[in-house]
């Protein structure tokens, strides 16, 4: 499907924008960037975000700085879109690096994008995430003690968290909890509703490691069908000021499903932040 295809289908939905992901194909030339940017305009949508991965925690520091020129031209991305946030990682977690090694890596990787990011008025968002399509390893600061102390190690105006609560189910740990250990510092979300084809989690750990991607038991179900329970998570973002964007990863299933995920997320929203408010 080309960019534009995708945009037109987007534009039959309920929704006010679009997440970008940096690995589009048709990314590949810069100067398309503004296109883009105008073609979702005209469609009557903004894009606010933009979605990549880079991995800081690999061990050899070159690496590392070619990942950290990666994210800036992904900065430059998102700010040609018209965006103002900007998905980081922390990077895989290999079986030799330990947490204190990694949350070092992963920080001043990160620390060192920042400047960059605030010349150009894009916030950098730290995901809860499970992991990359290309990665052999899940997320180093999937558990919620690495994520919450790699939260805390970062302070910049321009950076904040983006809070997927299916992730933190597939972490072992509860989305409630997580929400309510950084809500003060979420600024974006993923809305997703997880669950397993078959097996348990543990099941999951031990299909997770040494493939790229994600495990084949793992399944991205219509959002309001699984384990979140969306009016308790949006009362806590609610309680903390939270009025950002909420990214909605379904329709793996088909459009239809992906429109029935919006139309209830819409809702959900609506009974939470009303529309007309101020």
């Amino acid at each position: 499907m080309r960019v534009l295809e995708w945009l037109d289908l987007a534009a039959t939905l309920p929704i006010e924008g679009v997440e970008w992901y940096a690995g589009f194909l048709e990314n590949a030339d810069p100067a398309r960037w503004p296109e883009f940017r105008d073609a979702a305009a005209a469609r009557g949508l903004l894009i606010p975000m933009v979605c990549c991965s880079p991995d800081f925690t690999h061990p050899d520091r070159v690496f590392r700085e070619r990942e950290i020129e990666k994210q800036k031209g992904w900065i430059d991305m998102t700010a040609a879109l018209g965006g103002s946030f900007c998905r980081v990682l922390s990077g895989q977690r290999r079986p030799e690096l330990s947490i204190d090694e990694g949350i070092e890596l992963a920080a001043t990787s990160i620390e060192a994008c920042l400047p960059y990011a605030k010349a150009r008025s894009v916030t950098l968002i730290l995901e809860n995430h499970y992991k990359d399509d290309f990665w052999d390893f899940p997320e180093f600061a999937q558990k919620m003690e690495v994520f919450c102390a790699l939260v805390a190690r970062v302070r910049h105006s321009h950076f904040g968290v983006n809070y997927d609560p299916s992730n933190a189910f597939l972490a072992g740990d509860n989305p409630l909890e997580l929400l309510s250990r950084i809500s003060s510092r979420v600024v974006t979300m993923h809305a997703s509703d997880r669950s397993l084809a078959s097996g348990t989690l543990d099941d999951l750990r031990r299909e997770e490691i040494g493939s790229q991607g994600y495990a084949s038991r793992l399944r991205h179900g219509e959002i309001g069908k699984g384990l979140n329970d969306y009016d308790a998570i949006f009362t806590g973002l609610r309680q903390v000021g939270f009025d950002g964007w909420i990214s909605i990863e379904d329709g793996v299933e088909g459009f239809d499903q992906l429109r029935r995920s919006a139309e209830f997320l819409v809702a959900a929203i609506d009974r939470h932040w009303p529309r007309g408010r101020a």
